[in-house]
């Protein structure tokens, strides 16, 4: 299990690949993974396009970012963001999260290290806002996926 905060602990092995191969790289590198990612950010479902109003804004962060959780009878998170192409960083940020968070059991999400973005070596790339605001989007994933299990 994980403990939050502790940046030794066991990530789920998606998140763990992500960042290492962040830290495999050097700096500049790093950030153009970042955009990568960006391009990455998966489409919403057709049945959740219609339903911008079940998403969340994350309000630290500067660009428009939403977000919506669902957790299925099985507890597995399935995680849904809106990004605009305009603002790679985070909707880079917003992808990761996506793509490392989505099909994990509700208790695998909630075990999260809450600076998991700090893991990425990318304090050198980007600024500590834009750090702040992935943070931000991990917080409210995690607070969606626990009032999804609670109901």
């Amino acid at each position: 299990m994980t403990e939050p905060g502790n940046p030794t602990s066991e990530l789920p092995a998606v998140l763990a690949e992500i960042r290492d191969d962040f830290l495999d790289l050097e700096v500049r590198q790093r950030l153009l993974l970042l955009l990568d990612f960006s391009n990455e950010l998966p489409e919403l479902p057709e049945h959740y396009r219609e339903h911008p109003d079940l998403f969340e804004r994350v309000e630290e962060c500067q660009s428009p970012i939403y977000l919506f959780v669902e957790v299925d009878p099985a507890r597995r998170a399935h995680v849904y963001a809106t990004a605009p192409a305009e603002a790679p960083t985070t909707r880079g940020f917003a992808s990761i999260l996506v793509q490392g968070l989505d099909g994990l059991t509700a208790e695998e999400v909630l075990a999260v290290p809450d600076d998991f973005p700090s893991m990425l070596g990318l304090t050198e790339a980007v600024s500590m806002l834009r750090i702040r605001g992935m943070t931000g989007m991990l917080g409210r994933i995690k607070r969606q996926v626990r009032e999804r299990i609670a109901a």
